[in-house]
């Protein structure tokens, strides 16, 4: 069985940053395959991993669109819809050692991709199984989870940083999540770049207040900022770093590994 993990929270917290040293520990401990799924818009997590994105399936979903306007079409002649797409759908699936990687891409512009998402949904759904862990990196809203283009969920981890708008709206998400009936088996709260890895009294009461589930701090890590500054992917961190310490002993307290 697969067993899926989804990451959640505002933008700028550095959700991103944690789910991809999340997918390079799960690599790297033995524990793949593993399926990592870039479905925030404005997708980066291509970087933190270190590795070039050629295609997503939102350029094979405007392809299909366009199909049907220009002329010649990006469709060879004698192929369906649904043939272009599952052709090309491997394109888009990045292979790394013990991870792959799929990037959704931008947002729908104007008209109906009802029947692009559908097969689109399919194959995803066809595919992870293969997978030991499917980690995907999404927006604040849930999207492509809400809606069914992806797989149910069994763990989220909502990442805020240390500041009370960040816990606020991670409430926001956690409430969203039990209005939408996700059935997600667990949702457990990160919080990230605390000073001296320490939350002071008034985040541990915004915490408790939005009746969050807290499964520990993360540090503010100069080599982070200087990793990101520079270009470098930040699973190439050395493991002694602050911040993989931590996460690593957050990871043993999910017992993923």
């Amino acid at each position: 069985m697969t067993y899926s993990i989804a990451f959640a929270g505002k933008g700028g917290v550095g959700k991103t940053s944690i789910c991809g040293m999340l997918i390079d520990y799960l690599a790297k401990s033995g524990k793949g395959p593993v399926l990592a799924v870039d479905a925030d818009a404005n997708s980066n997590l291509n970087e933190v991993l270190g590795v070039p994105i050629e295609m997503t399936l939102a350029d094979i979903r405007e392809d299909i669109a366009r199909a049907e306007i220009t002329d010649p079409s990006p469709i060879p002649a004698g192929m369906t819809k649904k043939e272009y797409a599952i052709y090309k759908f491997g394109d888009a699936l990045i292979e790394e050692s013990n991870y792959d990687l799929l990037v959704m891409g931008r947002g729908q512009s104007m008209g109906c991709y009802c029947y692009v998402n559908d097969i689109l949904r399919d194959e995803i759904l066809k595919y992870y199984k293969n997978y030991n862990y499917l980690v995907v990196d999404n927006e604040a809203g849930l999207e492509h989870i809400s809606r069914g283009i992806l797989p149910p969920v069994d763990l989220i981890l909502l990442v805020s940083d240390c500041s009370r708008r960040g816990i606020q709206a991670a409430g926001r998400i956690a409430t969203m999540i039990r209005e939408l009936k996700l059935n997600v088996k667990e949702t457990f709260l990160i919080v990230n770049r605390a000073p001296d890895g320490a939350l002071n009294e008034g985040i541990s009461a915004e915490i408790a207040a939005q009746n969050l589930n807290l499964l520990g701090v993360l540090p503010q890590d100069t080599a982070v900022y200087e990793y990101d500054s520079s270009g470098k992917p930040l699973i190439t961190l050395p493991e002694n770093t602050p911040v993989k310490k931590v996460l690593s002993q957050l990871i043993e307290k999910l017992k993923l590994v």
